[in-house]
C-alpha cells in the first residue's frame, strides 16, 4: 500500500475549515489539463501553515489514493540560496526513479515526465519566493502544489491561484484547543482565569500548546498562578518554539524595514494608513513603500488593506508586536521610538488641522497652524475653496469631514501620546480637530477622556490663557452630554475665569462670547430653556459688536432651537430662515444641515409639513455624507413626524425603525 510520507498528524487540529473549503473548492473548479493548482498558505511562524499544508495533503491522499510528495526547501540551501538541482534530485528520488540525471537540465525533463498527468499533491516548505520553486510545479492539471511560506509569492512566474493568509484563532477556538490540549477542570471551575490564558497566547497556535503544556506540567497550580508565571516569558522572552523563526526572519530584513517593524510596535492599539507609516519612518515615502513591502514578503505585515482599499490600513498583529518591541530592546538606538511618535503626532496634527479647515471652513481656533512635515507626504485631501464647481467643493469638504472621522483612533491616540510624553503644545492643538469631528458624530465613549487630556496638558504648560478656556469649553459639553451636569459647570467656571483675563483682541472676544454659548447650552439641556435664551441672546450681541458673522448665524440657531423647546415654533420660523441663509453664504456645511433640520421642525409645528420636508432631506443627506449617524437620526425622526402628519404611516414607521437603528449602533438606542 502507498504512504503518504507525511509526518504523524499533530493531536488536536481545530478550526481552518474555511481555508480548506477554499482549497478544495478551487481544485475542483480548475480546468488547466497541463499546469498544477498552486496554492499559497502564508503567514510567520506559530500559526499552522505546514500542519494545514500536511492535513490538506493528508485529506487529499485519502480521496485520490495519488502520490503525496513533501520537500522542506530550506534543507537545500546554501548560504541562502536554493540548490534547485538538490531538490529535484530528491524529489526524483521520492518518485522511485533509479537512475537520476547528472545535467539539472535533464533532471528537470525528468521531472516534468515523472509528474505529468499524473494526480500529485506537492507540499514545498519554507518557499522564499516564487520565482525558486516555479520550475518545481508539475505539467499536470490533477496535481496540487502547496507552497507554505513566510510571506505571499507574487513572483511565481505562472501566477498564484490561491493565496490565503492565515490569522490568528478567534477566542473562542483557542478557547476550544485549550481544552482539548489540557483537559483539566481548573479551565471549567474558573472561566474568566481561563479566557486570560487565551487571551494571553493572542490567538496563536504555537503560544496555546505551549501554554497547554505548561498547564499539564503544574497539575496543582491555579491557573492565576499559572498565568503570572507565563505572562513574562510571553512577553518578554517570546515563545521558544517560533521566537528563533522570528529572530532569523527579522536579522534578514533591511535596516529601514527592520526599523519600521520595530516602531510600529510602539504605536499599539491603532493602524496606519500608508502616508502615517511613513510619517513614522521619517525616511519618505517611497522608503516606506520598500520597507512596507519587505514586511509583507517577509511575513511580518498584511497590506491587502493597503492594497483593495482607499486609505488602507496596517498594524502589527498582537503577537508580533511583542516581538518587535522584544527586538527594540535589543537594537533601538537611544531615542528612536520617542522621535518617532513626534513625528507621528506632529504630522497627524498637520493633517487634521488641514481636515478641520477644509471641513469646516474658517472659525474659531487657538492653535497656530503646523508646517508641513517633511519625511512624509500629505494625506489626499483638496482645499475646497480652490475648486471653481460648488459641487467639487462640496465634495471635498465631505472628503476632509471623512478623514477625520476614518482618523479619529489616531487623533485620539496621539493626544494621549502627546500628554504622556509631555508635549503638551501638540496635545491640546490635536483637541481643535478632534472638536469638528465631535461635533459631527457625539456620545463618543472616548471623547470625554480626549478633551480632559488636552484640557490638562494645556493647563500643565500654562502659557496660553486662551487654549486653556478652549479645552475647558470643549470638555464641558461632552460631560454634560454624558449626564455629568455638575462637572460640565465646573468645567465652565473655570473657562470663566480664564476668559476675564484674555485681552482685547479679536480671539478674546470670540473666547468670551463662546464661554456664554456654553453657558446658554448647558442651561438648556438642564431644561432651563428661558435662562438659556438670556444666555443666546447676550452672546448674539457680543458676536455683533466684534463682528463675526459666522457666531452671529451660530446664536441665532441656537436660539430658534431654543424657542423650538419653548413650545414657541412660530418665533423659530422668524429666526431660522435668516440663521440657515446665512449658513448657505458661508458655505457652512454642516451649519446648513443643522440649521436645516431645525427650520424643518418648526415648520412642521406650524403646520407647514409640505416646505419641511425639503428641509430635512437636504439635512438627511448632508449627515450620511459626512458619515454622522446620529445627525441622521435626528432628521429620520423628524421625517417620520412629517409622514405621520401627512398620513404616510408606512413610511413613518420605516424612518423610525432606521433612526433606531442607528442609534443602537452607538448603544443610544
Amino acid at each position: 500500500m502507498m504512504t503518504t510520507g507525511l509526518p504523524p498528524e499533530i493531536p488536536h487540529f481545530v478550526d481552518r475549515e474555511d481555508e480548506t473549503a477554499l482549497i478544495f473548492e478551487g481544485l475542483e473548479e480548475w480546468s488547466a489539463p497541463d499546469r498544477a493548482f498552486p496554492v499559497v498558505l502564508w503567514g510567520p511562524a506559530g500559526l499552522g501553515r505546514r500542519e494545514l499544508a500536511y492535513r490538506i495533503a493528508r485529506t487529499w491522499w485519502a480521496r485520490t489514493g495519488g502520490r503525496v510528495l513533501t520537500v522542506d526547501l530550506d534543507r537545500f540551501r546554501l548560504r541562502g540560496q536554493l540548490v534547485l538541482g538538490d531538490v529535484l534530485g530528491h524529489l526524483l528520488t521520492l518518485l522511485e526513479v533509479e537512475k537520476i540525471a547528472a545535467r539539472h537540465d535533464d533532471r528537470i525533463t525528468q521531472y516534468w515526465r515523472m509528474t505529468g498527468n499524473a494526480p500529485l499533491i506537492l507540499v514545498l516548505d519554507n518557499a522564499k519566493c516564487g520565482s525558486e520553486v516555479a520550475p518545481l510545479l508539475p505539467p499536470s492539471g490533477n496535481a496540487m502544489v502547496i507552497l507554505v511560506s513566510r510571506g505571499p509569492l507574487p513572483d511565481l512566474a505562472d501566477g498564484t491561484e490561491l493565496e490565503i493568509a492565515l490569522s490568528a484563532f478567534p477566542e473562542s477556538v483557542s478557547m476550544e484547543l485549550l481544552g482539548l490540549l489540557v483537559r483539566d477542570r481548573r479551565l471549567a471551575a474558573d472561566p474568566a482565569a481561563a479566557r486570560e490564558l487565551v487571551r494571553l497566547c493572542s490567538g496563536l497556535p504555537a503560544a496555546l500548546r505551549a501554554a497547554g503544556a505548561w498547564v499539564r506540567r503544574n497539575p496543582l497550580f491555579p491557573l492565576s498562578r499559572l498565568i503570572s508565571e507565563l505572562s513574562v516569558p510571553f512577553k518578554e522572552q517570546g515563545i521558544s518554539e517560533v521566537e528563533s523563526l522570528w529572530d532569523e526572519t527579522y536579522t534578514e530584513l533591511r535596516p529601514a524595514s527592520a526599523l519600521l517593524y520595530r516602531l510600529l510596535a510602539g504605536v499599539p492599539d491603532i493602524s496606519l494608513t500608508k502616508e502615517a507609516a511613513a510619517a513614522l519612518l521619517g525616511l519618505g515615502d517611497e522608503a516606506c513603500d520598500d520597507a512596507l513591502q519587505e514586511l509583507n514578503r517577509a511575513g511580518f505585515l498584511d497590506i491587502r488593506d493597503l492594497l483593495h482599499r482607499e486609505n488602507g490600513r496596517v498594524r502589527l498583529p498582537e503577537w508580533l508586536g511583542d516581538h518587535a518591541r522584544r527586538r527594540a530592546r535589543l537594537d533601538a538606538a537611544d531615542g528612536e521610538l520617542a522621535t518617532a511618535q513626534l513625528r507621528l503626532v506632529r504630522w497627524v496634527l498637520h493633517q487634521s488641522q488641514l481636515a478641520d479647515r477644509f471641513a469646516a471652513g474658517p472659525r474659531l481656533t487657538v492653535a497656530d497652524d503646523v508646517l508641513e512635515r517633511e519625511g512624509a507626504p500629505d494625506a489626499l485631501l483638496e482645499n475646497p475653496e480652490e475648486a471653481a464647481d460648488p459641487a467639487v467643493a462640496e465634495a471635498r469638504k465631505l472628503r476632509a469631514a471623512r478623514w477625520l472621522y476614518e482618523e479619529r483612533h489616531t487623533l485620539f491616540a496621539c493626544v494621549r501620546l502627546a500628554h504622556a510624553h509631555g508635549w503638551d503644545e501638540e496635545a491640546w492643538q490635536l483637541s481643535e480637530p478632534v472638536w469638528t469631528f465631535f461635533l459631527d458624530h457625539p456620545h463618543q465613549t472616548d471623547v470625554s477622556e480626549v478633551f480632559r487630556t488636552a484640557n490638562e496638558s494645556a493647563v500643565r504648560a500654562g502659557n496660553n490663557i486662551s487654549a486653556i478656556v478652549r479645552t475647558y469649553c470643549q470638555l464641558a459639553r461632552p460631560l454634560w452630554q454624558s449626564g455629568r451636569m455638575e462637572e460640565a459647570g465646573n468645567a465652565l467656571r473655570h473657562a470663566a475665569a480664564g476668559a476675564r483675563l484674555l485681552g482685547d483682541s479679536v480671539r478674546g472676544a470670540k473666547l468670551r462670547a463662546s464661554v456664554v454659548e456654553f453657558r446658554g447650552m448647558l442651561k438648556g439641556v438642564r431644561g432651563d430653556w428661558a435662562s438659556a435664551v438670556q444666555e443666546f441672546e447676550e452672546c448674539l450681541g457680543l458676536h455683533r459688536s466684534i463682528p463675526n458673522p459666522y457666531g452671529e448665524m451660530l446664536l441665532l440657531y441656537r436660539l430658534g432651537e431654543a424657542r423650538l423647546y419653548l413650545g414657541d415654533p412660530e418665533s423659530a420660523v422668524g429666526l431660522l430662515p435668516l440663521a440657515h441663509s446665512m449658513a448657505r453664504a458661508q458655505g457652512r456645511a454642516r451649519m446648513i444641515g443643522r440649521t436645516g433640520l431645525a427650520l424643518g421642525q418648526a415648520l412642521c409645528q406650524v403646520g407647514r409639513t409640505a416646505e419641511a420636508r425639503g428641509f430635512v432631506e437636504a439635512s438627511l443627506d448632508a449627515a450620511r455624507g459626512r458619515k454622522s449617524d446620529l445627525g441622521a437620526a435626528g432628521a429620520l425622526d423628524v421625517l417620520a413626524r412629517i409622514a405621520d402628519d401627512e398620513g404616510n404611516t408606512g413610511e413613518a414607521e420605516e424612518h423610525r425603525n432606521a433612526a433606531e437603528e442607528l442609534r443602537r449602533r452607538h448603544g443610544l438606542a
